[in-house]
């Protein structure tokens, strides 16, 4: 628990850190802007702090202050800050990428960091101040938007803004490279915030983990794109709607706004004045100064592009006041104008003085939002229209300047949302479950040692997510754990039974040798030369494909064995004093056949014992010859199976050199110039090689039971 504790302390003060650095590079961007602006500096100073946060904290503490940066000012000093918070973002990855990439290093490497901080400013913020700060200026029409003169403007813009924003960022690159190059390696990579939920790995493990791949889309994508694809989707509807929104607001505003301009027109005219016009044109009474007051409601907007005021009769639009615009001439008073098409469906209401929708209408005039207010006279009817047309052609400007500040806006918290998914996705799924998956990959279960440096490694990762992954770490770790303590209490188990069974086999050996009163240590001694020829065996590189750890054991193990089917021998054979007569000899024969047959079924109710079958091997074979003139079968050369003839050399060996009923011990010079004389014949050559090339093993073998290290060799069995 005070583990937990401790850990839990130790990421808080990470994650406070992270804070402090977020909070001082917000400080250091709203200063950088303050003393630009106070005093008139070209450059703009905004995003220093951003950059630092990022060279030296990473990723999160470069997005978390460009963001914070732009909410801060959007909404303290200046409402446009909103719309660049993308820029800052963009910059902040840049930023964080390149120190990552140790590009601060190198001059090429600087100046590759102030180009592309600079395009993201220059022309990517020169591109959005062009919508935001309404540069698409008047002229942007329906027909006008893609003009060369348009993008002229345009291109000019970026242009000159490129030459301060390399030099703006240049200076921010610059203070952030000083310290970057000057601060020590280890304190440098103790202020980036990388927000591991386990034990830190080092680079090369990072790599390693990365290397792992899934049979499909890795858990980290599916995440991030689980995120990416919703914000994008709420963002595209969120934006799709707010522009419909305010293209509806826009529209109504417009009505509302013509609406009240038609009807102070239609109250400026008056009733009284249409008559006199249509008889006396502009000699009427009160006419210049009727048209001087339209003149006036017409310069109250600029969106007001035509006032007029006609009366509509069956020959069409009878003219009672127009007023001059710089594109169309006038009408004089008392002119009749045909309808336009767009009137064809309104005509009847016109004609019966009905109120009408407002029209919108593209032609000749440009994109026009026209009301018609009626004129009525005291008795409630319409004598004339009172008629304005609002310009509707700066709505497109208008729309693409709300439409870039809402993708500007949305995009910026969609690069934040990526990234902070990225982030999550890595350090709390992707990296816990690859070091987990890499750990328990490796899990060794075929020794206790190797087990206990797995677990070791597992235990050593140290997740800490808090959630799901961390149960699922617990529950590995634990069943490792179990796993060490059932393999030690396995192993022990193992050991014990092991003993007990060669307890048992010497035993029972010791039970047929012990009926031949001059065998005494042979079957240990025998045991002995067949560790002793293996061995000699594998440094001479014979026979390596069989000589494996297991089968050496097997063979050591139930070399004891070989004159087991001597239990079904007379004991008059087997300690008659004299030679054997033919027919003794015979019976003396069968016991290889014997033991091979008591071997085969101990076999048939212990199957897949390697040991068992090698012991039958030996018991059946080890007095088979090289020259096939051994028995029980005559077998010769390699039929003969290889733990027999190591053991046919051992068994004469060891027969040579000890006292029998029938013969005195033969010295071991003479013995092994026996083995020496019968290799190929008798023997496997290459067995009898290895035996006389260990002699000096041989002979402490030989010499050492009825001494202090007989005993030793004794306690092996």
């Amino acid at each position: 628990m005070e583990k937990i504790k401790k850990r839990e302390r130790k990421r808080g003060l990470r994650f406070l850190q992270m804070i402090i650095m977020c909070i001082i590079g917000i400080a250091i961007n709203i200063l950088g802007s303050f003393l630009a602006n106070t005093f008139s500096w070209k450059v703009y100073l905004d995003t220093v702090g951003t950059v630092l946060a990022a060279v030296f904290g990473g990723y999160i503490p470069g997005v978390i202050t460009g963001i914070s940066t732009n909410i801060f000012t959007g909404f303290l000093i200046d409402g446009t800050s909103f719309f660049y918070g993308s820029l800052n973002v963009l910059i902040a990855l840049v930023s964080a990428y390149f120190a990552r990439k140790h590009y601060l290093r190198k001059p090429l490497g600087i100046l590759a960091f102030i180009l592309a901080l600079a395009a993201i400013g220059g022309v990517l913020g020169s591109a959005i101040s062009w919508c935001i700060n309404g540069d698409l200026k008047d002229e942007v029409g329906n027909h006008e938007l893609f003009s060369a003169g348009h993008w002229r403007d345009f291109f000019q813009s970026i242009y000159a803004n490129l030459y301060i924003d390399i030099l703006d960022k240049a200076i921010a690159v610059l203070i952030a490279a000083v310290p970057y190059n000057l601060l020590p390696t280890e304190l440098r990579r103790s202020l980036r915030y990388r927000g591991w939920q386990q034990r830190a790995l080092s680079r090369e493990e990072k790599d390693e983990m990365m290397k792992l791949e899934t049979r499909r889309t890795s858990l980290r994508t599916k995440v991030v794109l689980l995120l990416v694809v919703f914000s994008f989707v709420i963002s595209s509807f969120a934006t799709v709607v707010s522009v419909a929104l305010y293209r509806k607001n826009s529209v109504e505003e417009k009505k509302r706004f013509a609406k009240e301009t038609a009807s102070l027109a239609a109250a400026v005219v008056g009733p009284d004045i249409i008559d006199d016009v249509l008889v006396l044109k502009r000699a009427a009474n009160g006419y210049a100064r009727t048209e001087e007051l339209l003149k006036e409601i017409k310069a109250t907007s600029p969106d007001i592009e035509y006032v007029y005021v006609y009366q509509i009769q069956e020959d069409g639009c009878h003219v009672i006041f127009d007023l001059d615009t710089e594109a169309v001439e006038a009408s004089e008073p008392g002119d009749v104008l045909e309808f336009e098409d767009a009137f064809d469906d309104l005509l009847p209401d016109l004609l019966a003085g009905k109120e009408i929708e407002p029209i919108v209408s593209d032609d000749a005039f440009g994109w026009l939002l026209t009301i018609y207010q009626p004129i009525r006279d005291e008795f409630d009817r319409c004598v004339a229209y009172a008629c304005v047309d609002i310009s509707m052609k700066q709505l497109t400007a208008n729309y693409i300047i709300f439409m870039t500040k809402m993708i500007s806006l949305y995009l910026g918290f969609l690069l934040l949302a990526l990234v902070f998914g990225w982030w999550f996705a890595e350090y709390s799924i992707t990296f816990p479950v690859n070091t987990m998956a890499r750990s328990a990959g490796s899990f060794a279960f075929n020794h206790g040692e190797g087990l206990d440096e797995s677990v070791e490694s597992l235990q050593s990762l140290e997740i800490h997510t808090g959630d799901e992954i961390e149960n699922l770490y617990n529950a590995l770790v634990k069943m490792g754990s179990d796993s060490v303590n059932y393999v030690e209490e396995l192993e022990s188990k193992n050991e014990t039974i092991s003993k007990m069974q060669m307890a048992l086999i010497m035993v029972l050996a010791d039970m047929v040798e012990g009926r031949d009163e001059d065998t005494g240590d042979h079957i240990r001694k025998t045991a002995a030369y067949t560790r002793i020829i293996m061995n000699g065996l594998r440094k001479k590189g014979y026979y390596t494909e069989q000589l494996t750890d297991q089968f050496m054991h097997d063979v050591f193990h139930s070399a004891p064995l070989h004159d087991i089917g001597k239990i079904g021998v007379s004991d008059l054979i087997l300690n008659k004093p004299g030679k054997l007569t033919d027919e003794e000899f015979a019976e003396m024969k069968k016991h290889t056949l014997i033991g091979e047959e008591i071997m085969s079924k101990v076999i048939e109710t212990v199957p897949h014992s390697g040991y068992l079958i090698e012991a039958r091997n030996l018991a059946g074979g080890h007095h088979e010859k090289w020259n096939g003139k051994g028995y029980p079968r005559g077998l010769s050369g390699e039929e003969i199976p290889l733990s027999a003839r190591i053991m046919a050399v051992a068994d004469v060996f060891d027969a040579l050199i000890s006292k029998r009923v029938y013969k005195p011990p033969f010295t071991i010079e003479k013995a092994f110039s026996i083995i020496k004389e019968d290799a190929g014949s008798h023997f496997d050559p290459l067995v009898a090689e290895a035996f006389l090339a260990e002699e000096e093993e041989v002979r402490k073998v030989a010499e050492a039971f009825g001494n202090d290290m007989g005993k030793l060799l004794r306690e092996q069995f």
